[in-house]
């Protein structure tokens, strides 16, 4: 029977990965079979931690947040959770040999976000990698199974594949994070004056991200590669589409790329690896 509490348990996940984003659930459909339920074990953790600290407003977020952090750190110990979430999420972890710095340095930004409003340079680095990077190298752990040489080659790339998708999630949702949750997470940076040169430095910054994370993309094993450049196309997208606003129109609605632009970009993206030419 206990395989169908692991089997339950990684159905949740799967389950609020789709709920919560049809963008990563339709590219981690096209990753290999093998991969798909440990991501969405690790997509479904970093939801519900994230959950916390933006949505639950009303609640003691501070101590949901303390609860949820003590509970992945025994669920991970014990081999057990009665969380579905934190279940699914620690038999990745023990299963793939995940790195427990990664999962500490995730959950100290999230709890950032419950007090912590503007960053400096430094501070929005920590955020960055904590946030965004680790997360890339929690799914590498999955792409490699295994292989710490091809992981240690593979990790500066997924480092910045991380932080591209964060940026570019920032930028997206720059009117809820600056007006609905009073919060700035570009340094230097003043959104009640936000000025095209503003703007086009953040882009470059995240345009280095995406180019440095392309390479890697080439070299991920066979098994990810094609899941992770569809979702790599999708953000890119975004990117652009973001690139091509003025920079008070960011402040004003949330920029998406519509159902019917993500199954072009699929199809584009799958004739283009038909074709060998990534």
């Amino acid at each position: 029977m206990m395989d169908l509490f692991h089997e339950v348990s990684q159905d949740f996940s799967r389950i609020t990965t789709e709920k919560y984003s049809t963008s990563f659930s339709s590219a981690i459909k096209l990753l290999h079979k093998d991969l798909r339920t440990p991501i969405c074990n690790i997509y479904g953790f970093v939801r519900f931690a994230d959950e916390i600290v933006d949505t639950f407003h009303g609640f003691d977020k501070a101590l949901l947040f303390e609860e949820f952090k003590k509970a992945t750190y025994d669920a991970i110990e014990r081999g057990i959770s009665l969380n579905p979430i934190l279940h699914s999420f620690q038999m990745t972890v023990n299963q793939y040999g995940i790195d427990h710095a990664l999962i500490d340095a995730f959950l100290y930004s999230m709890e950032l976000d419950l007090g912590k409003h503007t960053y400096d340079r430094a501070g929005y680095e920590t955020y960055i990698y904590g946030s965004a990077e680790v997360v890339g190298l929690m799914c590498l752990y999955i792409f490699c199974e295994g292989n710490q040489a091809q992981y240690d080659a593979l990790k500066p790339a997924a480092k910045s594949l991380g932080s591209a998708f964060q940026k570019v999630n920032f930028l997206r949702d720059v009117k809820a994070d600056f007006e609905g949750l009073d919060r700035m997470y570009f340094p230097d940076c003043d959104f009640a004056n936000f000025t095209h040169a503003d703007k086009l430095a953040i882009e470059q910054d995240i345009q280095k991200d995406f180019d440095e994370a392309y390479a890697g993309i080439l070299n991920l094993p066979i098994k990810a590669r094609f899941g992770v450049y569809v979702a790599y196309k999708y953000y890119l997208s975004l990117f652009k589409k973001i690139q091509r606003l003025e920079p008070a129109h960011i402040l004003e609605s949330r920029v998406r790329i519509p159902d019917y632009g993500k199954a072009f970009i699929l199809a584009k993206a799958g004739i283009r690896s038909q074709l060998n030419i990534l």
